[in-house]
């Protein structure tokens, strides 16, 4: 027994422990608590002050009079102003509830009390609105949007029978208020005070017995027993043990005693021994312990459980390094910076009286459309300035966004842009052309560290954003790119931009372009890097392709390349490009298996529209399934256009190109169709674009790249050391080509013919892909072998993407086939 109370002590304080990670964050909820608390108290002392400082966090010039700085102004005006109003004080309750939660100190019931602050959040700032009729800042915008709403619809006498129901029903429930419960109420507390009386009366008989009995002066005691009373816990309850002492008293002596009433209270006092003073003896029971046993114990050291292609993998690893994919142009140098065109001071000048003039026109004239505004602050770009606007509490967005012709007619400027709101920042943008803007160099963007330093697969710089920060974007990520804009808006030098970053970055083993020009001048000037950077057909003339014809068969081969990587990946259990390279320079992967270094390909496509008109489906349909396909396997594509319609830029390709950059257009129809949203109609050209990531939209002044610096770039590439050809692509022939298969000799024969017979009858699969793999061949004596096979009628003819038709169907048949062509 008195180890069974040891142990529910310790229980007892065990539970009373808390960790140390509950004490942190019930200290951390609590302190939270009291941050908001006097950031909101503090906030609501000066706000109409606060309300203009939330927005510049970072603006050291600007100070806050919150006890909390700017943190207290932020939090002042995103949970009342914005939000809730006053209510936002029960944010901070709730937060001290879960404190308190956390800690195990629940002072109050958490879902309870969670409930009863959803019911005052939602009712007291829509009360707090009809009261104040949007005169500050106590009801936020949830409660003056709200109550504006409901008296629009029921009028202010309805809302405020609204309100006052909905409290009193709040009441009702909460306080059970209903008339059957208050009369139950009322007899219980009526039948308390009835039962207290009789109590009384009941006492007094008792004491009057009592009296009487200690009147009597001689009591007869005869063979009177004592006996004495031991409280012993049992299971957190008291029993009282009696224990039967046999006493004899003097009968002629006589016994006066006085009975006294007794109260019982338990002591925490040792049992046993209290029972051993009055008779009781006590036998401990041992529990034998089990007999320890000498048992062998060993540590034994896992070491990592490497298979044999592993280990082989890592001897070749250390014998002769890993692999280098850069060793056949080791000695090849990057362009230098030298070779761009330094501009200049490409530093913004800042025109103060500019900013005062454009300032008052727009503060003026939304005063004449009875809009207010608490502030206003400007951001200087290299080509447009940026206004942000504070409006004043109660002015609705849509007011300020209708007005944007309004503003450009006061501004007599072009390219005026209304954000309404601006993401993350809850201001109101309004973009305005400068003067004179500053012009973005690609040398300004290239030497930045921004680019330098920058570890994207295939980094690429646009230029530098409305705040005059370098945007550099990621093209494996994006990870394929639409461009289109009007004539003469710069939408070639965006494309030489991109171009040019991505030389500046990669060496020739990594990258690989495909280049579609159909007005056959404007990527001309890369014809110079073939042998670096520019991949073509084996039977291509010319790696900048121009004719429409060799566009198709360069498209079905990139899809044949596709597939050829997506079945390497698939044997090298890889999900993209970067980790089947990155084991195969680690050497687990054997090239005799076909497997090899692979780089990425991007296609570029000039003018796309002008393929579209002359090819129609036959270059959508590739162009729309390596879109779907071919990130994965490292092959990307830009594709630009001067005509952004419907029926160039169909459904299929617009939704396999989330990334796209929009220069200036004719008509908002366009923008629309490029962007899915108005905007690129009000841009002011000259490289001024917008480009959109799948999220939101960044308007970016477009890095200028010359002609004459993109034919440097070139020229020193080209005079540096090459591969021997351009990379070449899968050998494609289309549907109405003539084939070029010769009649079959059975004297030419490849050693490997038959063998290459049976594995593709056994697998009904003409791959020349399978082939390399199963025979490990080159392409090259593949592809003859595949020839030998067609031309004996083994396998039909080629058919794009697809594998070959198996003519014979069965080994049997094969054998015999075979030994007719031995005779």
């Amino acid at each position: 027994m008195a180890k069974l109370a040891s142990n529910n002590r310790q229980e007892v304080e065990k539970s009373k422990t808390l960790s140390k990670p509950r004490i942190f964050f019930g200290l951390l909820f609590i302190f939270l608590s009291a941050l908001l608390t006097i950031s909101f108290a503090s906030y609501l002392m000066n706000w109409k002050a606060n309300q203009s400082q939330a927005g510049a966090m970072l603006d050291q010039e600007i100070k806050s009079s919150n006890l909390f700085g700017k943190l207290g102004d932020w939090l002042g005006k995103i949970f009342i102003f914005d939000s809730i109003g006053i209510a936002a004080f029960i944010v901070a309750f709730l937060f001290l509830v879960l404190g308190f939660q956390i800690l195990k100190k629940p002072y109050f019931k958490l879902w309870k009390t969670l409930s009863h602050s959803l019911f005052f959040i939602c009712w007291l700032p829509i009360f707090m609105g009809a009261i104040i009729k949007g005169d500050g800042t106590l009801s936020g915008v949830f409660g003056n949007e709200i109550q504006d709403y409901l008296a629009s619809i029921i009028g202010n006498f309805g809302l405020w029978v609204t309100l006052i129901v909905a409290i009193a029903l709040y009441f009702i429930l909460e306080f059970n208020l209903r008339p059957s419960s208050i009369q139950a109420k009322y007899d219980a507390i009526k039948d308390k005070f009835s039962t207290e009386e009789y109590d009384a009366d009941e006492d007094f008989e008792a004491d009057k017995e009592l009296q009487n009995l200690n009147n009597n002066e001689k009591v007869d005691f005869e063979n009177l027993q004592v006996t004495s009373e031991v409280e012993i816990p049992k299971n957190d309850t008291f029993e009282t043990i009696k224990t039967p002492n046999q006493t004899s008293f003097d009968n002629t002596k006589p016994v006066v005693e006085t009975l006294q009433p007794v109260v019982s209270t338990p002591v925490n006092i040792p049992v046993e021994k209290d029972l051993e003073q009055v008779g009781f003896s006590f036998q401990k029971e041992e529990i034998p312990s089990k007999p320890k046993e000498d048992i062998a114990f060993s540590i034994e050291e896992q070491k990592e459980d490497l298979d044999d292609f592993d280990k082989k993998a890592k001897e070749l690893v250390d014998k002769h390094g890993v692999y280098d994919h850069k060793l056949d142009l080791a000695n090849f140098q990057m362009p230098k910076i030298d070779l761009l065109k330094e501009y200049g001071n490409e530093e913004i000048a800042i025109n103060k009286d500019e900013l005062e003039e454009n300032k008052n026109k727009i503060v003026g004239l939304l005063k004449n459309f009875n809009v207010g505004i608490a502030e206003i602050k400007a951001t200087i770009g290299p080509t447009v300035t940026l206004y942000e606007i504070v409006p004043e509490a109660g002015i609705r967005v849509a007011a300020i966004k209708k007005l944007q012709d309004d503003i450009a007619l006061n501004l007599s400027a072009l390219g005026i842009r209304i954000i309404a709101p601006m993401p993350g920042k809850g201001t109101i943008g309004i973009e305005v052309p400068r003067k004179n803007p500053s012009m973005v160099s690609m040398r300004s963007v290239i030497a930045s560290p921004k680019f330098q330093n920058s570890d994207m697969d295939l980094p690429v710089v646009f230029g530098k954003t409305i705040s005059n920060e370098v945007f550099v974007a990621d093209l494996a990520k994006m990870p394929h790119l639409l461009m289109a804009g009007a004539t003469g808006q710069g939408k070639s030098v965006g494309i030489n931009a991109i171009l040019t970053s991505l030389l500046y970055k990669k060496h020739p083993s990594e990258l690989k372009f495909v280049m579609v020009d159909p007005k056959k001048v404007e990527l001309s000037l890369y014809s110079k890097i073939e042998r670096h950077y520019l991949a073509k057909l084996p039977d291509g003339e010319d790696a900048i392709i121009t004719d429409t014809h060799k566009v198709i068969n360069t498209l079905n081969s990139l899809c044949i390349e596709m597939d050829t990587r997506y079945d390497l990946l698939k044997n090298a259990f890889c999900k993209n490009l970067k980790e089947y390279n990155k084991k195969f320079t680690e050497r687990k992967l054997n090239p005799e298996n076909g497997h090899r270094y692979m780089p990425y390909i991007v296609l570029v496509v000039d003018e796309f529209a002008d393929l579209i008109m002359t090819a129609g489906k036959e270059v959508e349909l590739p162009i729309a399934r390596l879109a779907q396909l071919a990130r994965a396997v490292g092959i990307h594509l830009i594709v630009a256009t001067q005509r952004p319609s419907v029926n160039v830029i169909t459904g299929m390709i617009k939704a396999n190109f989330p990334a796209r950059a929009a220069f200036r257009v004719i008509s908002s129809v366009d923008s629309r169709t490029i962007l899915d949203s108005p905007g690129a109609d009000q841009l002011i050209g000259k490289g001024d674009m917008l480009y959109f990531n799948g999220n939101e939209i960044l308007r970016l002044q477009c890095a200028f790249v010359d002609t004459p610096e993109v034919e440097k770039i070139a020229e020193f590439i080209g005079e540096q050391k090459g591969y021997s050809t351009a990379f070449m692509l899968p050998e494609y022939s289309g549907e109405d080509a003539t084939s070029t298969v010769a009649a079959f000799d059975p004297n030419e024969k490849d050693q490997l013919f038959e063998e290459a017979a049976r594995i593709i009858v056994s697998t009904q699969q003409g791959s020349t892909s399978m082939l390399q793999r199963q025979l490990k061949l080159g392409y090259n004596r593949a592809g003859r072998i595949m020839d030998q096979l067609e031309a004996a009628g083994i396998v039909g003819g080629f058919n794009g993407a697809k594998a070959r038709e198996v003519q014979i169907s069965d080994l049997n048949a094969l054998e015999n086939f075979l030994e007719e062509l031995r005779k």
